[in-house]
């Protein structure tokens, strides 16, 4: 997983203060000024949605205005979890 979030420049992991995602740790993309790709990190599997805020410095600190799972458990393995990155960062 490490080369996945080095390749699409994934911020850190840390930890997530709004609640929207359970107290887990998160890693942010950008897509634009407000849409932004998120894994959350639950125990030895992530998962990984498309989300909006009102500017990155809110992610981690405010519930997101918009937040749809793309993909439970991410495997990289798998062709459909890649596309489904591919979709919005390629």
């Amino acid at each position: 997983m490490e080369n996945v979030f080095k390749y699409y420049e994934f911020s850190d992991f840390f930890l997530d203060e709004s609640d929207a995602f359970s107290g887990n740790e998160i890693s942010f993309t950008e897509l634009n000024e407000t849409h932004f790709l998120i894994f959350e990190k639950r125990y030895n599997s992530y998962n990984l949605y498309v989300s909006r805020y009102q500017s990155k410095k809110e992610i981690g600190t405010k519930p997101p205005q918009i937040l749809e799972l793309l993909v439970e458990n991410y495997d990289k393995s798998i062709p459909e979890h890649r596309i489904a990155i591919k979709q919005y960062l390629d």
